[in-house]
């Protein structure tokens, strides 16, 4: 029933297709387009201060996945002594932590021990407050520090990358009705729009591929996934950050007679002690000519202050 619920809830922000969910959509486009403007004008009327350390922010406009933990992934492993600071979205904890071997999802949520695992050198903090993140990423000797969804920030001076996904979702209202947290003119605010094929190229591969392979994966959007799967014998999707029960997967491995569970690394990070066998899709992420350019000068202007 949740998953169901959760599904309507996603098709109707990102392409409502049924006469409910364009009715839902229609209905909440007043209120997406108030909160819209106020979110809007708070932005632009922060004032940007210089925490004194570089700072690159990779974000976007829609909610839901759009490459940014890959994307932050590959240019932190450009720099040495980088830290990465995100939300840690879904954890049990609330004050800042600096994420270890020792650390759990339940503790500092899932995404953060996937950048633990793709970028090992960094420091990797979970930290709500940005700011608080970013000085404690200075006081452990960071040189450049890597905010994960840190675009509203923008009371914090930073350089702003902005994901435009392609294709364009079919429903550019305003959250609640629609997938944007911002108008489309905050596009402009940027200083890089990057999109995918031309900015940045995504790479995968297959680590532990069998022979009858069950996709199970807790991701938003998990369609996106699809370009990228080799065949499997059954999909099972869950809501977004979700943690999952061992005995269901269990029961999946026996129905399917599968071979194995086909996860994503942001997966695999909550299913270290479930003794089922795994093939985890692994992606990463190539830049291009044209951002790795803008990177350099503005690490460069920076280290010249």
């Amino acid at each position: 029933m949740v998953g169901g619920f959760y599904k309507f809830v996603e098709q109707t922000l990102f392409a409502p297709c049924t006469v409910l969910q364009r009715a839902v959509s229609a209905l909440l486009a007043p209120l997406g387009s108030a909160v819209g403007f106020f979110a809007y004008r708070s932005l632009v009327r922060q004032t940007p201060v210089d925490l004194g350390i570089k700072i690159i922010s990779v974000g976007n406009l829609t909610i839901g996945g759009s490459g940014k933990t890959p994307l932050v992934a590959a240019i932190a492993n450009c720099y040495e002594n980088a830290a990465i600071v995100l939300r840690g979205y879904g954890r049990k904890s609330r004050k800042p932590l600096i994420v270890d071997h020792e650390s759990t999802p339940f503790l500092v949520g899932d995404e953060a021990l996937v950048y633990r695992f793709l970028v090992p050198k960094a420091i990797v903090i979970v930290s709500a407050d940005r700011r608080a993140g970013a000085l404690m990423a200075k006081e452990l000797g960071a040189s450049i520090v890597l905010f994960d969804d840190g675009f509203r920030h923008r009371s914090i001076a930073k350089f702003d990358i902005l994901i435009r996904p392609t294709p364009e979702p079919l429903n550019d209202r305003l959250l609640p009705a629609g997938c944007y947290r911002l108008p489309k003119r905050a596009y402009d605010l940027a200083d890089f729009v990057a999109i995918e094929g031309s900015d940045f190229c995504r790479n995968t591969a297959l680590t532990n591929q069998t022979s009858r392979m069950v996709l199970v994966t807790a991701i938003s959007r998990p369609k996106r996934l699809d370009p990228f799967l080799p065949s499997v014998v059954a999909k099972y999707t869950f809501p977004d950050h979700s943690f999952f029960d061992k005995r269901e997967l269990e029961a999946i491995v026996k129905r399917h007679d599968a071979t194995s569970l086909l996860v994503t690394r942001k997966d695999a990070v909550k299913l270290t002690d479930c003794n089922l066998p795994l093939t985890i899709l692994e992606q990463s992420i190539t830049l291009g000519a044209e951002l790795s350019c803008a990177l350099g000068r503005f690490v460069a202007a920076e280290q010249a202050l």
